[in-house]
């Protein structure tokens, strides 16, 4: 509750787009490979040298998965991958969150 209702916060005070609000809730709940589409359609990038995460990147040509990377975000998919930071962060970021909330509900269980 308290961390939802700092990100609505943000969200009223930085930009207040219904875009930007439905963009961060996909990627809120799908991590970081829900990021991929939103970069394969331009609606944000990271730099070209960043592109270094697996899976897309080490995907060799030939492999099924290929052909449904290519379906999905198109034929120069290696060069959308994430930046290899993204993935710890979203661990980071997920247990952070999986800590406050049983932080905030061993207290509400204490009150």
């Amino acid at each position: 509750g308290i961390m939802a209702l700092a990100d609505v916060v943000q969200w009223l005070a930085l930009d207040r787009s219904l875009v930007s609000l439905i963009v961060a809730a996909i990627t809120a709940v799908g991590g970081p490979l829900s990021e991929l589409p939103f970069v394969a359609n331009n609606l944000w990038h990271y730099l070209p040298q960043s592109s270094d995460y697996l899976p897309l990147s080490g995907v060799t040509q030939g492999e099924l998965i290929e052909h449904f990377a290519k379906m999905i975000l198109g034929e120069d998919f290696r060069s959308i991958a994430l930046s290899s930071i993204t993935g710890p962060c979203y661990f980071a970021v997920t247990l952070d969150a999986i800590a406050l909330g049983r932080y905030f509900y061993s207290q509400e269980r204490c009150d």
